[in-house]
Protein backbone atom coordinates (compact mmCIF):
# COMPACT_ATOMS: atom_id res chain seq x y z
CA UNK A 1 0.00 0.00 0.00
CA UNK A 2 3.06 2.37 0.58
CA UNK A 3 4.21 1.88 -2.37
CA UNK A 4 1.10 2.79 -4.30
CA UNK A 5 -0.09 5.49 -2.11
CA UNK A 6 1.22 8.76 -3.94
CA UNK A 7 -1.03 7.34 -7.44
CA UNK A 8 -3.75 6.63 -4.95
CA UNK A 9 -3.41 10.22 -3.31
CA UNK A 10 -4.26 11.96 -6.90
CA UNK A 11 -6.84 10.07 -8.15
CA UNK A 12 -8.51 11.14 -4.72
CA UNK A 13 -7.37 14.70 -4.42
CA UNK A 14 -8.89 14.51 -8.48
CA UNK A 15 -12.13 13.29 -6.94
CA UNK A 16 -12.18 10.42 -9.11
CA UNK A 17 -13.40 6.97 -8.00
CA UNK A 18 -10.91 3.85 -7.52
CA UNK A 19 -11.16 0.57 -7.02
CA UNK A 20 -8.84 -0.46 -4.04
CA UNK A 21 -7.85 -4.37 -3.32
CA UNK A 22 -6.03 -5.37 0.01
CA UNK A 23 -4.77 -8.33 0.96
CA UNK A 24 -6.09 -9.16 4.56
CA UNK A 25 -5.51 -12.42 5.49
CA UNK A 26 -2.95 -15.31 3.98
CA UNK A 27 -2.57 -19.00 4.32
CA UNK A 28 0.64 -21.71 3.41
CA UNK A 29 2.52 -20.50 0.96
CA UNK A 30 0.51 -16.87 -0.30
CA UNK A 31 2.95 -14.15 -2.34
CA UNK A 32 2.06 -11.44 -0.91
CA UNK A 33 1.53 -10.35 2.64
CA UNK A 34 -1.46 -8.72 4.25
CA UNK A 35 -1.57 -4.79 3.61
CA UNK A 36 0.14 -5.65 -0.01
CA UNK A 37 -2.69 -3.46 -2.65
CA UNK A 38 -4.01 -2.88 -5.89
CA UNK A 39 -5.89 -0.32 -7.44
CA UNK A 40 -8.01 0.53 -10.26
CA UNK A 41 -8.72 3.92 -11.10
CA UNK A 42 -9.69 5.61 -13.80
CA UNK A 43 -8.97 4.63 -18.15
CA UNK A 44 -8.53 0.98 -16.60
CA UNK A 45 -5.24 2.37 -15.15
CA UNK A 46 -3.58 -0.28 -12.29
CA UNK A 47 -1.45 0.54 -9.74
CA UNK A 48 -0.01 -2.00 -7.24
CA UNK A 49 -0.18 -6.04 -7.01
CA UNK A 50 -2.15 -8.42 -4.35
CA UNK A 51 -0.51 -11.95 -5.61
CA UNK A 52 2.53 -10.95 -7.64
CA UNK A 53 -0.31 -11.67 -11.07
CA UNK A 54 -1.95 -15.14 -10.04
CA UNK A 55 -5.26 -13.57 -9.49
CA UNK A 56 -4.79 -9.70 -10.68
CA UNK A 57 -6.88 -10.28 -13.23
CA UNK A 58 -9.72 -11.15 -11.17
CA UNK A 59 -9.40 -8.98 -8.79
CA UNK A 60 -9.54 -5.95 -11.78
CA UNK A 61 -13.22 -7.01 -12.83
CA UNK A 62 -14.05 -6.83 -9.03
CA UNK A 63 -12.11 -3.03 -8.68
CA UNK A 64 -13.90 -2.09 -11.87
CA UNK A 65 -17.36 -3.63 -10.45
CA UNK A 66 -17.17 -1.61 -6.34
CA UNK A 67 -15.83 1.70 -8.08
CA UNK A 68 -18.47 2.01 -10.50
CA UNK A 69 -20.95 1.79 -7.44
CA UNK A 70 -21.49 -1.54 -6.25
CA UNK A 71 -21.00 -2.78 -2.40
CA UNK A 72 -17.30 -3.69 -1.16
CA UNK A 73 -16.35 -7.19 -1.81
CA UNK A 74 -14.62 -9.69 0.43
CA UNK A 75 -13.69 -12.52 -1.91
CA UNK A 76 -10.83 -15.63 -1.06
CA UNK A 77 -8.71 -16.68 -4.03
CA UNK A 78 -6.61 -20.55 -3.81
CA UNK A 79 -5.27 -23.31 -5.70
CA UNK A 80 -7.91 -25.38 -7.41
CA UNK A 81 -6.88 -28.90 -7.67
CA UNK A 82 -9.37 -29.90 -10.14
CA UNK A 83 -8.59 -27.26 -12.32
CA UNK A 84 -5.19 -26.05 -12.33
CA UNK A 85 -5.94 -23.02 -14.92
CA UNK A 86 -8.90 -22.09 -12.96
CA UNK A 87 -8.50 -18.56 -11.30
CA UNK A 88 -6.35 -18.95 -8.33
CA UNK A 89 -2.89 -19.31 -6.80
CA UNK A 90 -0.62 -21.43 -8.18
CA UNK A 91 2.32 -21.30 -5.71
CA UNK A 92 -0.85 -23.55 -3.20
CA UNK A 93 -1.46 -20.93 -0.79
CA UNK A 94 -4.28 -18.88 -0.15
CA UNK A 95 -5.30 -14.96 0.06
CA UNK A 96 -8.37 -13.35 1.12
CA UNK A 97 -8.89 -9.42 -0.60
CA UNK A 98 -10.90 -6.73 0.54
CA UNK A 99 -11.82 -4.62 -2.34
CA UNK A 100 -13.85 -1.05 -1.32
CA UNK A 101 -14.57 1.66 -3.49
CA UNK A 102 -13.03 4.97 -2.03
CA UNK A 103 -13.97 8.44 -2.94
CA UNK A 104 -13.94 11.38 -0.28
CA UNK A 105 -17.64 10.51 0.39
CA UNK A 106 -16.71 7.54 1.52
CA UNK A 107 -13.60 7.38 2.75
CA UNK A 108 -12.85 11.00 3.91
CA UNK A 109 -9.87 10.30 6.03
CA UNK A 110 -8.00 8.54 3.18
CA UNK A 111 -6.35 11.96 1.40
CA UNK A 112 -5.08 13.34 5.13
CA UNK A 113 -3.69 8.99 5.56
CA UNK A 114 -1.61 9.35 1.68
CA UNK A 115 -0.25 12.99 3.13
CA UNK A 116 0.54 11.38 7.03
CA UNK A 117 2.57 8.60 4.94
CA UNK A 118 4.03 11.01 2.41
CA UNK A 119 5.18 12.81 5.43
CA UNK A 120 6.48 9.91 7.89
CA UNK A 121 3.73 10.54 10.02
CA UNK A 122 2.61 7.21 11.70
CA UNK A 123 -1.01 6.23 11.31
CA UNK A 124 -3.01 3.50 11.29
CA UNK A 125 -6.07 2.41 8.59
CA UNK A 126 -8.90 0.30 10.01
CA UNK A 127 -11.07 -1.08 7.69
CA UNK A 128 -14.16 -3.30 8.30
CA UNK A 129 -13.64 -6.87 6.52
CA UNK A 130 -16.91 -8.88 7.98
CA UNK A 131 -19.79 -8.66 10.25
CA UNK A 132 -22.92 -6.38 11.29
CA UNK A 133 -20.87 -3.18 10.86
CA UNK A 134 -20.45 -1.53 6.78
CA UNK A 135 -17.89 -3.61 4.96
CA UNK A 136 -15.41 -1.23 3.80
CA UNK A 137 -16.01 1.22 6.37
CA UNK A 138 -12.90 3.06 7.58
CA UNK A 139 -11.28 5.06 10.32
CA UNK A 140 -7.90 6.71 10.54
CA UNK A 141 -6.40 6.43 13.62
CA UNK A 142 -3.08 8.72 14.64
CA UNK A 143 -1.19 9.09 18.21
CA UNK A 144 -3.73 12.09 18.69
CA UNK A 145 -6.67 11.91 16.69
CA UNK A 146 -8.96 10.00 14.63
CA UNK A 147 -10.70 10.79 10.96
CA UNK A 148 -14.13 8.53 9.95
CA UNK A 149 -16.29 5.86 11.18
CA UNK A 150 -16.52 2.34 11.33
CA UNK A 151 -20.18 3.10 12.08
CA UNK A 152 -20.79 2.58 15.27
CA UNK A 153 -19.32 4.76 18.55
CA UNK A 154 -18.68 2.31 21.10
CA UNK A 155 -16.56 0.17 17.97
CA UNK A 156 -14.51 3.29 16.58
CA UNK A 157 -13.40 3.77 20.68
CA UNK A 158 -12.39 -0.09 20.98
CA UNK A 159 -10.58 -0.11 17.27
CA UNK A 160 -9.43 3.66 18.00
CA UNK A 161 -6.93 2.09 21.37
CA UNK A 162 -6.05 -1.22 19.49
CA UNK A 163 -5.10 0.54 16.52
CA UNK A 164 -2.41 3.41 18.39
CA UNK A 165 -0.97 0.00 20.04
CA UNK A 166 -0.21 -1.65 16.62
CA UNK A 167 1.22 1.66 15.47
CA UNK A 168 3.69 1.55 18.22
CA UNK A 169 4.72 -1.50 17.04
CA UNK A 170 4.46 -1.52 13.05
CA UNK A 171 2.25 -4.34 13.04
CA UNK A 172 -0.90 -5.38 10.74
CA UNK A 173 -3.54 -7.82 10.76
CA UNK A 174 -6.93 -8.52 11.78
CA UNK A 175 -9.38 -7.77 14.97
CA UNK A 176 -11.93 -8.95 16.06
CA UNK A 177 -15.10 -6.98 18.04
CA UNK A 178 -18.53 -6.97 18.70
CA UNK A 179 -20.60 -4.89 17.18
CA UNK A 180 -20.13 -2.29 19.58
CA UNK A 181 -16.78 -2.98 20.52
CA UNK A 182 -17.27 -5.37 23.19
CA UNK A 183 -13.40 -7.71 22.94
CA UNK A 184 -14.84 -10.80 24.33
CA UNK A 185 -16.86 -10.81 20.45
CA UNK A 186 -15.80 -11.66 17.28
CA UNK A 187 -18.80 -10.98 14.98
CA UNK A 188 -17.10 -7.82 13.58
CA UNK A 189 -13.89 -8.52 11.99
CA UNK A 190 -11.30 -5.05 11.27
CA UNK A 191 -8.23 -5.04 9.79
CA UNK A 192 -5.71 -3.29 11.12
CA UNK A 193 -3.03 -1.61 8.43
CA UNK A 194 -0.25 0.45 9.99
CA UNK A 195 1.52 2.87 8.57
CA UNK A 196 5.16 3.37 10.88
CA UNK A 197 7.88 5.51 9.73
CA UNK A 198 10.50 3.58 7.88
CA UNK A 199 12.94 1.92 9.86
CA UNK A 200 16.84 3.22 10.23
CA UNK A 201 19.51 1.94 8.93
CA UNK A 202 22.37 3.46 10.42
CA UNK A 203 25.92 2.70 8.08
CA UNK A 204 28.98 3.91 9.90
CA UNK A 205 32.00 4.33 7.67
CA UNK A 206 31.97 5.79 4.39
CA UNK A 207 33.76 3.78 2.56
CA UNK A 208 32.68 2.03 -0.99
CA UNK A 209 30.98 -0.86 0.62
CA UNK A 210 29.15 1.66 2.62
CA UNK A 211 28.05 3.45 -1.10
CA UNK A 212 26.68 -0.08 -1.78
CA UNK A 213 25.36 -0.69 1.45
CA UNK A 214 23.34 2.26 1.21
CA UNK A 215 21.68 1.63 -1.67
CA UNK A 216 20.38 -1.51 -1.05
CA UNK A 217 19.14 -0.28 2.38
CA UNK A 218 17.32 2.58 0.31
CA UNK A 219 16.25 -0.35 -1.83
CA UNK A 220 14.73 -2.17 1.14
CA UNK A 221 12.72 0.64 2.37
CA UNK A 222 15.21 1.78 5.01
CA UNK A 223 15.84 5.62 6.04
CA UNK A 224 19.19 5.55 5.62
CA UNK A 225 22.22 7.00 7.26
CA UNK A 226 25.68 7.13 6.50
CA UNK A 227 27.94 8.53 8.95
CA UNK A 228 31.96 9.11 9.20
CA UNK A 229 34.34 11.03 11.65
CA UNK A 230 36.34 11.90 8.44
CA UNK A 231 34.79 14.77 6.39
CA UNK A 232 36.45 14.18 2.84
CA UNK A 233 34.96 11.00 3.25
CA UNK A 234 31.33 11.96 4.45
CA UNK A 235 30.49 13.38 1.40
CA UNK A 236 26.85 13.22 -0.30
CA UNK A 237 28.42 13.22 -3.93
CA UNK A 238 29.80 9.84 -3.00
CA UNK A 239 26.06 8.15 -1.85
CA UNK A 240 22.87 7.94 -3.50
CA UNK A 241 20.53 10.75 -3.79
CA UNK A 242 17.92 10.75 -0.48
CA UNK A 243 20.99 8.90 1.64
CA UNK A 244 21.70 11.19 5.20
CA UNK A 245 25.50 11.73 5.01
CA UNK A 246 26.73 12.82 8.85
CA UNK A 247 30.42 14.17 9.84
CA UNK A 248 30.68 13.39 13.15
CA UNK A 249 32.59 10.82 15.60
CA UNK A 250 30.45 7.61 14.97
CA UNK A 251 29.64 6.83 19.14
CA UNK A 252 28.81 10.17 19.45
CA UNK A 253 26.44 10.39 16.72
CA UNK A 254 24.81 7.33 17.33
CA UNK A 255 25.02 8.14 21.31
CA UNK A 256 22.30 11.44 20.16
CA UNK A 257 20.03 8.82 17.72
CA UNK A 258 16.99 7.37 18.61
CA UNK A 259 17.22 4.06 17.70
CA UNK A 260 14.24 1.06 17.99
CA UNK A 261 13.45 -2.74 17.51
CA UNK A 262 13.43 -1.95 13.84
CA UNK A 263 16.77 -0.31 13.69
CA UNK A 264 19.65 -1.86 11.32
CA UNK A 265 22.92 -0.72 12.44
CA UNK A 266 25.80 -1.97 10.13
CA UNK A 267 29.59 -0.63 11.25
CA UNK A 268 32.65 -0.53 8.31
CA UNK A 269 34.81 0.71 9.93
CA UNK A 270 37.33 -2.04 10.81
CA UNK A 271 39.57 0.53 13.11
CA UNK A 272 39.59 -0.05 16.76
CA UNK A 273 39.49 3.65 17.69
CA UNK A 274 36.05 3.69 15.98
CA UNK A 275 34.82 0.22 15.97
CA UNK A 276 35.05 -0.49 20.12
CA UNK A 277 33.39 3.30 21.54
CA UNK A 278 31.20 2.72 18.48
CA UNK A 279 30.12 -1.23 19.22
CA UNK A 280 30.21 -0.41 23.18
CA UNK A 281 27.38 2.15 22.36
CA UNK A 282 25.28 -0.01 19.38
CA UNK A 283 24.94 -3.24 21.52
CA UNK A 284 23.45 -1.50 24.62
CA UNK A 285 20.88 -0.06 22.80
CA UNK A 286 17.42 -1.40 20.93
CA UNK A 287 18.34 -2.66 17.81
CA UNK A 288 17.00 -4.96 15.12
CA UNK A 289 20.43 -6.06 13.41
CA UNK A 290 24.01 -4.72 14.78
CA UNK A 291 26.95 -6.07 12.11
CA UNK A 292 30.70 -5.45 11.45
CA UNK A 293 33.06 -6.00 8.79
CA UNK A 294 35.86 -7.46 9.42
CA UNK A 295 37.96 -10.83 9.14
CA UNK A 296 37.88 -13.46 11.75
CA UNK A 297 41.09 -12.60 12.90
CA UNK A 298 39.75 -8.81 13.18
CA UNK A 299 36.66 -10.16 14.78
CA UNK A 300 38.48 -11.80 17.37
CA UNK A 301 40.72 -8.92 18.20
CA UNK A 302 37.33 -6.25 18.00
CA UNK A 303 35.65 -9.33 20.58
CA UNK A 304 38.27 -9.00 23.18
CA UNK A 305 38.54 -5.04 23.17
CA UNK A 306 34.48 -5.20 23.59
CA UNK A 307 34.96 -7.49 27.16
CA UNK A 308 37.86 -5.34 28.29
CA UNK A 309 35.45 -2.38 27.57
CA UNK A 310 32.98 -4.02 30.08
CA UNK A 311 30.39 -5.66 27.49
CA UNK A 312 28.82 -8.91 28.94
CA UNK A 313 28.45 -11.93 26.60
CA UNK A 314 24.86 -11.63 26.15
CA UNK A 315 25.35 -8.24 24.83
CA UNK A 316 28.51 -9.68 22.79
CA UNK A 317 25.78 -12.17 21.17
CA UNK A 318 23.97 -9.84 19.70
CA UNK A 319 26.73 -8.72 16.80
CA UNK A 320 27.02 -10.04 14.03
CA UNK A 321 30.50 -10.52 12.90
CA UNK A 322 32.03 -11.46 9.84
CA UNK A 323 28.92 -9.19 8.57
CA UNK A 324 26.87 -10.96 6.21
CA UNK A 325 25.55 -14.49 4.48
CA UNK A 326 28.30 -16.47 3.33
CA UNK A 327 27.90 -15.99 -0.50
CA UNK A 328 31.36 -15.66 -1.91
CA UNK A 329 31.12 -11.65 -2.30
CA UNK A 330 33.89 -9.96 -3.31
CA UNK A 331 32.90 -6.58 -4.77
CA UNK A 332 31.07 -3.96 -2.76
CA UNK A 333 27.91 -4.31 -4.12
CA UNK A 334 28.42 -8.10 -4.01
CA UNK A 335 28.67 -7.86 0.02
CA UNK A 336 26.07 -5.61 0.16
CA UNK A 337 23.87 -8.15 -1.07
CA UNK A 338 25.41 -10.42 1.65
CA UNK A 339 24.46 -8.06 4.25
CA UNK A 340 20.83 -7.30 3.20
CA UNK A 341 20.45 -11.28 2.73
CA UNK A 342 21.70 -11.55 6.49
CA UNK A 343 18.90 -8.83 7.51
CA UNK A 344 15.95 -10.15 6.04
CA UNK A 345 16.90 -13.83 7.43
CA UNK A 346 16.98 -11.86 10.51
CA UNK A 347 13.67 -10.40 10.47
CA UNK A 348 11.88 -13.10 8.80
CA UNK A 349 14.03 -16.07 10.74
CA UNK A 350 15.27 -17.74 7.37
CA UNK A 351 18.18 -19.99 7.52
CA UNK A 352 19.81 -18.68 4.24
CA UNK A 353 19.77 -21.76 2.98
CA UNK A 354 19.17 -22.67 -1.06
CA UNK A 355 15.09 -23.58 -0.71
CA UNK A 356 15.99 -26.27 -2.75
CA UNK A 357 17.62 -27.67 0.44
CA UNK A 358 14.43 -26.61 2.50
CA UNK A 359 11.06 -27.92 2.72
CA UNK A 360 7.70 -26.53 3.48
CA UNK A 361 6.11 -23.35 2.75
CA UNK A 362 8.32 -21.62 0.41
CA UNK A 363 7.40 -18.05 2.02
CA UNK A 364 6.09 -19.03 5.93
CA UNK A 365 3.80 -16.72 7.56
CA UNK A 366 5.77 -14.46 10.25
CA UNK A 367 5.39 -11.21 12.08
CA UNK A 368 8.26 -8.44 11.14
Amino acid sequence: MRDVLPVLGRWYAAGVPFGLATVVGVSRSAPRDPGAAMAVGPDEEVVGSVSGGCVEGAVFELAQEVAAGGEARLETFGYSDEDAFAVGLTCGGEITVLVRAVTPGRDPGFGAVADSVAAGEPVTVATVTDGPAPRGAALAVWPDRTLGTLGASGLDAAVSADARGELALGATGLRHYGPEGQRREDSVSVFLQSFAPPPRMLVFGAIDYAAAVARIGDFLGYRVTVCDARPVFATPRRFPEGVEVVAQWPHRYLRETATDERTVICVLTHDPKFDVPLLTEALRRPAAYIGAMGSRRTHAERAARLAEAGLTERELSRLRSPVGLDLGARTPEEVAVSVAAEIVALRWGGSGAPLTATEGAVHPRGSS
